[in-house]
């Protein structure tokens, strides 16, 4: 999924000779960085989609796994162990918490868990994540982006 972006040193007084800038030269480029914001965006809204489409599928592929812990009530955890591992958004256990945690799966995250909480008593437990999770999440997701970016002149 790269994102193609235009070279555009010259909407910001910190790259540019400012006092030679044009009006229409300024314009141009607002718009062009404007453009680049909206690729950016739709970059993480495409991850979103996808996000969705597979959340928890193991419940639905694996669902006799899911059953057998169920039944006990989570005393049994085989499936449970498992799940938290290979879906991106338990980060309220360390095991679910991948290494290349990204601000997607704190949405994910989040979403889970008021979706949850609504749907099956109508209220949402508080919800906190470790300041070191949230600070791996941006610098994880920024990295993501930078990875993602080609500047073409």
């Amino acid at each position: 999924m790269t994102i193609k972006i235009k070279k555009s040193p010259t909407a910001d007084t910190r790259t540019c000779d400012w006092g030679t800038i044009t009006k229409k030269e300024l314009l141009r480029t607002s718009r062009q960085h404007i453009l680049d914001v909206t690729k950016g965006l739709a970059f993480f809204m495409r991850m979103m989609d996808k996000a969705s489409q597979s959340h928890d599928a193991d419940k639905i592929t694996d669902i006799d796994g899911f059953h057998a812990d169920f039944i006990t009530g989570f005393k049994e955890t085989s499936w449970w162990d498992k799940h938290r591992k290979i879906n991106r958004h338990h980060l309220n256990s360390p095991d679910g918490i991948p290494d290349d945690v990204n601000l997607i799966d704190v949405l994910e995250h989040i979403v889970d868990c008021v979706m949850a909480g609504m749907a099956r008593n109508g209220s949402v437990y508080e919800l906190s994540l470790p300041d070191e999770v949230l600070q791996r999440a941006l610098a994880n997701t920024i990295e993501l982006i930078k990875a993602n970016v080609v500047v073409v002149d």
